[in-house]
């Protein structure tokens, strides 16, 4: 064969290849793939094992898609259903009372989730839980589960700014869990002395109900939102429902400046810890209360984000079907109260 016949020859084998790879990525049937891709997520079953603080919600229907537009996610609080469900969350201080035990097997593929809603100091001795939980849910940003008491998010009123109460009341609390060792009770006692303050709660029997709740605080310019415990990213309800949705400014003592910063709205709170002392705030806080336009700049972020609080916990148990999927599957919490206090799993 000469030189040229044996090029030809090679062209037209490397054309007749070509050919027929082109035949077999266009024509071959790809049915695992395709059904991967196109079929959705099977219903995930999660099996709440006992009603946190013993408030119950109805769990009837499909109540993740209902509600909060999640879908293949289905709620239980049947017990009877332990062995079928793919997640199984724990509430932690029924727990920890005795109120409900564990179940006495796992299967392989199923997933049980410690949930709470406390900081560390709230919680007992976790050690007796190590190794038995997979996922923690909580306030905390770096839970498998991240469940806030409340979030800001984009989009505000082009209203804007809030105009101050026509009230004479300066500043309020709500407390029941009051403790003078608590760090919040010595913060009150020496602020007292330079500012009004009202208090309601069941600590000094002026008990208030969730109807007269969020209007009792938005008579007054200042809430506060002080936590029971300084703990990693704990901001509850204090802030996000009690001022937030009262409309007041928050005065807040928690975690650090920093956490607030990048939790909570622009510019929404005053912070203990920007002042040398609770005179030098309560100073701080006449000087806004008189001044209108210094007042109404913490909320000048309404024009640009809202708040959205989080008050059922069945919201809460839908965003495990969310999350599922990016969840680790073999992971174990064996320092369960490490994790808490900030540590690793």
């Amino acid at each position: 064969m000469t030189t040229w016949a044996s090029k030809a020859f090679l062209l037209l084998l490397l054309m007749s290849l070509s050919s027929l790879l082109y035949y077999c990525a266009f024509n071959q049937p790809l049915h695992p793939q395709k059904h991967q891709a196109d079929v959705p997520p099977r219903n995930l079953s999660i099996l709440l094992w006992h009603w946190p603080f013993g408030r119950s919600y109805s769990l009837n229907g499909d109540k993740c898609l209902e509600l909060y537009n999640i879908s293949r996610c289905l709620l239980t609080d049947n017990t009877s259903a332990h062995r079928t469900a793919d997640v199984i969350v724990f509430h932690h201080q029924e727990l920890m009372k005795r109120l409900s035990l564990l179940p006495d097997k796992r299967p392989s593929s199923q997933h049980w989730v410690w949930m709470s809603m406390e900081p560390p100091a709230h919680l007992g001795n976790l050690t007796q839980l190590n190794g038995i939980f997979n996922w923690t849910m909580s306030y905390r940003l770096d839970a498998d589960i991240h469940v806030p008491y409340g979030m800001t998010v984009a989009g505000g009123d082009a209203r804007g700014s809030q105009p101050p109460p026509n009230s004479s009341c300066l500043a309020s609390w709500v407390v029941s869990n009051y403790q003078a060792a608590q760090a919040r009770a010595a913060f009150y006692q020496s602020l007292k002395t330079y500012i009004p303050i009202k208090v309601y709660g069941r600590w000094n029997q002026k008990y208030l109900s969730q109807r007269r709740l969020l209007p009792t605080i938005g008579n007054c310019l200042f809430y506060l939102s002080f936590e029971n415990s300084q703990a990693k990213d704990y901001i509850s309800e204090k802030l996000w429902r009690n001022a937030f949705e009262a409309g007041v400014v928050p005065v807040v003592l928690g975690p650090d400046r920093e956490t607030y910063e990048a939790l909570a709205p622009p510019g929404s709170f005053i912070h203990v810890a920007d002042f040398k002392s609770p005179a030098d705030l309560a100073a701080h806080i006449k000087e806004v209360a008189a001044d209108r336009r210094a007042y109404e700049r913490y909320f000048q972020w309404r024009q640009t984000h809202r708040i959205k609080t989080y008050t059922d916990w069945r919201e809460r148990l839908c965003q495990i079907c969310i999350k599922y999927r990016s969840l680790a599957a073999h992971k174990v919490y064996h320092d369960l109260q490490g994790w808490t206090k900030g540590g690793q799993v």
